[in-house]
């Protein structure tokens, strides 16, 4: 693996500020509680991983952030706030006008957020749609540099085709390139990896670098790749089941984790398995059904270290040491008082 990157401690302006938020889903089963109290924060020119197993919320934060919810989500409570501002208070008109220019995302799968049916060219000068002092030549000449930063070959020749004449890691490029053809001061890389080969991933890893540095950009990147996590980050925010277990620098994350859950993902990480098995370690059980939450801690059901506080009491955050949190019974004073 990868030297660790030190992180960034010292106090620095959030750009994003995630407070105690809560999500409910509507469901015809009653209701799903997606999100309980999260809160994050992604300082400004820092990477914030967001890593967690399918189901413990991360696409739904990041949704929630870019206010592209499902229509039958409601926020419960919390408070999101972007440069200052608090977006919950926004109207759609003006959260769209902070849609990919000041706050971008790029999905997983670019198939399905570019248009198949217009060139990428258009689409590129459509989210150019607020530079009205630009001619369309400048806008293409604008979308065409970008291209060739993202590491498009001839990227004016590129503008006149469409996204299935390019191969999954070009369409990803492309996407990545519109998420910053404005500069965005946050850009969210929801799995930006996932269905790439190692070989591309570790270009858009190097990629996404080169552009943070180069940008002064912020990014909160959502992967359960902890490889990833760990070239590319400076903080991680572990999520379990709608709930924040963990939280702190990368460097103490992966080599002072303190939460049993947070230990149990770095044991099943290919990456650090020395041994030759037949098997790769797995966490045994299942995320819990979020139509009714555990009484106590949310991990129980599935941690090898429960004893009975566990089970029906939850647990406060604690601190672990600067900048470090975890939500664990095993860190009170005394741990099983």
């Amino acid at each position: 693996m990868a030297a660790l990157p030190t992180a960034k401690l010292e106090p620095t302006a959030n750009v994003l500020a995630v407070r105690n938020l809560s999500i409910r889903f509507r469901t015809p089963r009653g209701p799903v509680l997606a999100l309980r109290n999260v809160s994050v924060e992604v300082p400004r020119g820092s990477v914030v991983g967001l890593v967690g197993e399918s189901g413990s919320g991360k696409s739904t934060l990041a949704l929630a952030v870019m206010r592209l919810m499902a229509g039958n989500a409601t926020i419960t409570g919390g408070s999101l706030e972007f440069a200052g501002r608090d977006l919950l208070a926004l109207k759609p008109a003006e959260m769209q006008a902070l849609r990919g220019d000041r706050l971008s995302m790029v999905f997983q799968d670019p198939m399905t957020s570019l248009n198949p049916v217009r060139a990428i060219g258009l689409q590129m000068l459509d989210i150019q749609y607020r530079e009205r002092t630009l001619s369309t030549a400048e806008k293409r000449r604008k979308a065409a540099d970008m291209l060739r930063r993202v590491g498009i070959p001839d990227p004016e020749r590129q503008l006149k085709r469409y996204p299935h004449e390019f191969s999954g890691g070009m369409r990803q490029r492309i996407a990545i390139a519109m998420g910053i053809l404005e500069r965005p001061e946050l850009l969210i890389a929801d799995e930006p990896t996932t269905a790439l080969d190692v070989t591309l991933e570790a270009q858009i890893v190097q990629l996404l670098r080169d552009l943070r540095r180069e940008m002064n950009a912020s990014i909160l990147f959502i992967s359960h790749n902890l490889g990833l996590i760990a070239e590319l980050c400076d903080f991680v925010v572990v999520l379990y089941a709608g709930e924040v277990v963990e939280q702190g620098s990368v460097r103490d994350i992966f080599h002072r984790p303190q939460h049993p859950y947070t230990q149990a993902l770095l044991e099943c990480d290919p990456a650090r398995i020395e041994e030759i098995r037949r098997e790769l370690p797995t966490i045994s059980g299942d995320v819990p059904n979020l139509l009714q939450i555990p009484t106590g801690c949310v991990f129980a059901p599935r941690c090898p270290k429960v004893f009975d506080r566990c089970r029906v009491e939850h647990p406060a955050d604690h601190t672990a040491g600067p900048g470090h949190l975890a939500r664990c019974h095993l860190l009170a004073e005394p741990a099983r008082g």
